[in-house]
């Protein structure tokens, strides 16, 4: 995480989930009635893409907060650890709505407007802001970023009431076309409000300027869907 930059810029917010101690971070602009976007981090937790949309989401007139889904002493070191800790809240997805939730009521202590209220995720967090979707968690829209689709068969689909945006990169080698297929089935089945963008030349990571599938000018493409797809919030 960039240390620095979290400090001089962002405020810490510690929270409970039940005995966990957990710790996001919000936009210097807390305390106001805006509209307020929660952001899930990608597998490692808290990192620098977070934190520069954070910051982003801030100039754009929206209350920022960043969720820890994992919690103090869980922070994965490495990849191995991550893949291991972020397959654990894929499988107990009810976990993972349970933090997101938990999230989203502090994004709503920090000021944000009950009714304009948007969750956006990368990666991993991708997976959450679907889940969110799937959960009905109380907010207008979700945004997944190069999020993996899947869910378990055994799951059956339902009702979508948030509006669904889903950024998936052409060549993502994480995403089977049977996932991408079976989303676009959920998301009908569902009646959910949604659209699918699909980035050319692009690799799993692409918005993320630290990784070597950055395709600068498809994320910054990316970055402008977003906004587009989030002004409804500002109405």
């Amino acid at each position: 995480m960039a240390l620095i930059l979290k400090a001089q810029t962002l405020q810490e917010v510690r929270y409970l989930d039940e005995n966990q101690n957990l710790v996001g971070l919000v936009t210097s602009n807390a305390g106001r009635k805006l509209p307020g976007v929660l952001i899930l981090p990608a597998w490692k937790g808290i990192d620098s893409e977070a934190i520069a949309a954070a910051l982003n989401f801030e100039k754009e007139g929206y209350i920022a907060f960043i969720a820890d889904i994992y919690g103090e002493g869980n922070y994965p070191a490495d990849h191995a650890a991550a893949a291991k800790i972020a397959g654990k809240y894929k499988s107990d997805y009810k976990a993972y709505q349970h933090r997101i939730l938990l999230a989203l009521e502090q994004l709503k202590k920090a000021g944000a407007d009950s009714d304009r209220m948007a969750v956006i995720g990368y990666c991993f967090g991708g997976t959450g802001a679907l889940e969110a979707a799937r959960a009905n968690l109380p907010v207008t829209s979700v945004i997944s970023i190069h999020g993996g689709l899947a869910k378990s068969p055994e799951r059956k689909n339902g009702i979508l009431n948030p509006k669904i945006l889903v950024q998936h990169p052409a060549d993502d080698e994480t995403v089977s076309k049977e996932d991408y297929e079976k989303l676009v089935d959920e998301m009908n089945d569902g009646n959910a409000d949604w659209q699918i963008i699909t980035y050319a030349h692009s690799k799993h990571t692409f918005t993320n300027p630290e990784s070597p599938d950055y395709n600068e000018i498809m994320a910054k493409r990316a970055w402008q869907h977003t906004l587009l797809f989030l002004s409804e919030l500002l109405q």
